[in-house]
């Protein structure tokens, strides 16, 4: 409420100060027009339409393009995060937010939806969100691969209390696609087990839906991380159908960054990948490791990567020890369908 308050008292402001810095020119026939060639780069792109590091988050979420969903691009609580402008962006419990990232997926988002694509997506219905509010605040992003390609659904964390899927699922969802993949990017209701719940019904909705979607649903892969990688190794260990949704295959693998999830299910697990930090004070790398071990002794396909010196929340891992991480993941992936 106070970011807005604050935004509607400098609006005015704003507006004059933007009028002031636009140079006028005279033609040759004595008219005059906006000197265009005096704005800076980033001035030029959002003349464009395109978003910048400089772009007010509440400007992206109100952005018309977006219609009533634009407020899912960032946490719904905006206790949980910070920073007027995507390149100022911070979120608890995550120190390793990439603003150039932050404005790609902005832009993605904004430039999918003007070309006339559905880039989101209700998985529950209009009478169900009357009945339970709660689901007001859930859905699918989807970031499209090649037509008929595997698809994958990352899940972001937030410790239960918030979605922090611009840092922990928008990129993970982003890079997959550029890498030919279908990414679905589920926001969910935090905590267990309506997030597992949530992501039941995503499944659903995808294998329901696959051939409008384009997407392959033979081996697909769940990732996560923190909270979110629980999602996608409780869904891995039983299954859609246990939390409500439909009666689906399991996914191919699972993919689990930084959680200190332990429990598995003793008469089969989907094959596991994971990475952490050894600095992580939040999941400890040994309690990872000893869940990798034990779905290894039953002889489920596993890969472990701990990296030196790396805390809790380092996403895609850019410029950190992790980074290429993901690479090695999708390897694991394809290798496992």
């Amino acid at each position: 409420m106070m970011k807005k308050l604050l935004a509607a008292m400098l609006a005015p402001l704003l507006c004059l100060f933007a009028l002031s810095a636009c140079a006028v020119r005279e033609t040759g026939n004595g008219d005059t027009s906006t000197g265009d060639s005096l704005l800076t780069g980033e001035e030029q792109e959002m003349q464009n339409g395109d978003y910048t590091a400089g772009t007010r988050t509440d400007d992206v979420i109100s952005d018309p393009v977006f219609g009533s969903w634009g407020r899912l691009i960032f946490p719904v609580d905006e206790w949980y995060y910070n920073g007027d402008t995507l390149g100022s962006l911070s979120m608890t419990w995550y120190t390793h937010i990439d603003p150039d990232m932050t404005v790609q997926i902005c832009n993605y988002l904004r430039e999918h939806t003007l070309a006339g694509e559905q880039v989101f997506y209700d998985i529950y219905t209009e009478e169900e969100k009357r009945a339970d509010p709660e689901k007001e605040n859930t859905g699918l992003f989807f970031f499209r691969g090649n037509a008929g390609a595997p698809f994958a659904v990352t899940c972001a964390g937030g410790g239960w209390a918030y979605v922090a899927a611009m840092h922990d699922s928008f990129p993970h969802a982003l890079e997959l696609s550029r890498r030919g993949y279908n990414a679905f990017a589920v926001i969910y209701r935090p905590g267990a087990p309506t997030a597992y719940e949530d992501l039941a019904r995503a499944l659903s909705f995808i294998f329901e839906n696959a051939d409008a979607l384009g997407v392959d649903t033979s081996g697909y892969s769940l990732w996560g991380g923190s909270a979110g990688a629980r999602m996608a190794a409780e869904l891995g260990s039983y299954g859609a159908a246990a939390y409500g949704g439909d009666d689906i295959p399991k996914p191919a693998a699972v993919i689990m960054q930084y959680t200190g999830y332990s429990s598995y299910n003793p008469d089969g697990e989907p094959a596991t990948f994971v990475c952490v930090g050894d600095s992580d004070g939040i999941a400890s790398w040994r309690a990872m490791q000893r869940r990798i071990q034990a779905l290894a002794d039953m002889n489920v396909p596993t890969e472990f990567h701990v990296y030196n010196g790396l805390g809790h929340g380092f996403g895609l891992g850019t410029g950190t020890a992790a980074e290429g991480w993901l690479d090695l993941a999708v390897s694991f992936w394809q290798s496992n369908r």
